[in-house]
């Protein structure tokens, strides 16, 4: 019954979707790899551990990390908890100091580097506000590997449940159906964001993937509503 279950649902694919002063960068310790020289006036950049920075000579600012971590760009601990006040502030700051409005009388390179910090930080907050995309995000950092299809662990009864609301989602619109819907969603969500918040607290990463799978069709659930609810 599983196995007839996936093929009705179909496969659904993982989606890994400051002001200047705020901008401290770090030293390098003893035995660090040699300090990165400022692509303008060619000094010697004091190590910043990822994060956006200005030369300390000419004050251009440098390019993004290869691979920044996002917790520490936003100023956050390497957790499923977050504070989303926090969060905002840190967003709001960083963006107030790398805009690219701020940079439009500034040399090429440097209005190109302003808007790929830019980007990164859009990215970083939208993937850490979001609790199914920020437990994906922890899962890649502690080096989990995520299953291709999310219905893989899933038992016969959550994918009976998946299937049903599809099923209704699928009839013509009526309102009220929509709305027990959206709240049954809403209280879905809620219980798994709990559950996840526990799985990751106590470092059970396989219990944590499992639930984001679940949180994963939820989620999808979630995009079929809106756009049911759209006018016609």
């Amino acid at each position: 019954m599983q196995a007839a279950l996936r093929r009705r649902l179909g496969g659904a694919r993982w989606a890994l979707r400051v002001s200047e002063g705020a901008l401290r960068p770090r030293c390098l310790g003893p035995g660090s790899a040699p300090a990165p020289r400022c692509w303008s006036c060619g000094s010697r950049l004091p190590g910043a551990e990822g994060l956006p920075h200005f030369c300390p000579g000419c004050r251009a600012l440098q390019p993004p990390g290869p691979r920044p971590d996002l917790f520490r760009l936003m100023d956050c601990d390497r957790s499923f908890r977050v504070d989303a006040q926090q969060l905002q502030r840190r967003f709001r700051s960083l963006q107030r100091a790398l805009h690219p409005d701020r940079f439009g009388r500034r040399p090429p390179k440097e209005q190109h580097y302003s808007e790929q910090h830019s980007s990164l930080i859009n990215k970083a907050y939208q993937t850490l506000l979001n609790p199914l995309s920020r437990g994906l995000y922890l899962l890649e950092l502690n080096g989990v590997e995520l299953a291709q299809e999310t219905d893989c662990d899933a038992d016969s009864a959550f994918l009976t449940e998946i299937m049903e609301i599809n099923e209704k989602l699928a009839e013509p619109k009526n309102e009220d159906i929509l709305e027990e819907i959206e709240t049954l969603i809403k209280a879905k969500q809620e219980e798994l964001t709990k559950e996840v918040t526990a799985a990751f607290e106590r470092d059970d990463l396989q219990e944590a993937k499992k639930l984001l799978a679940k949180m994963k069709y939820f989620a999808n659930l979630e995009d079929k509503l809106k756009n049911k609810k759209i006018p016609s």
